[in-house]
């Protein structure tokens, strides 16, 4: 049985930093691109992060460019997302995620993905 379970999240200031955890069990974790995904309330669930099976690719959505950054460690079955210079407008809550199939690319396509966490909220006060 799969298993994502984030941590991490919590409330911070304009400009402050948080780091995301996504610890997974149950798959061969190394085989698979994961994603950072994240829904404000009346939002869309969005990509803000993605990154292939090898780690050799990413993806990041526009309005994180150069603020976020996401990272894997296989020995650890985790994934994380390094939340920098943090905006009102981050406020969400944010859902790691498993791609369907072994070594692929992150796809900003929720339906490309089969094993979800059960999402940690991030609040950044202005």
């Amino acid at each position: 049985q799969v298993q994502l379970v984030e941590s991490g999240g919590g409330l911070v200031q304009a400009g402050g930093s948080l780091r995301l955890s996504c610890a997974a069990s149950g798959r061969t974790f190394s085989r698979y691109a994961m994603g950072w995904f994240r829904q404000a309330p009346g939002k869309e669930r969005e990509l803000v992060a993605g990154l292939s099976w090898s780690g050799g690719s990413t993806y990041y959505a526009d309005s994180v460019k150069g603020r976020f950054t996401i990272s894997r460690d296989n020995a650890k079955n985790t994934v994380y997302l390094q939340m920098n210079s943090l905006k009102p407008e981050d406020t969400a809550v944010y859902y790691c995620a498993t791609a369907r199939g072994p070594y692929g690319y992150p796809s900003s396509a929720s339906g490309d993905y089969d094993y979800w966490g059960q999402g940690t909220q991030v609040t950044v006060s202005s």
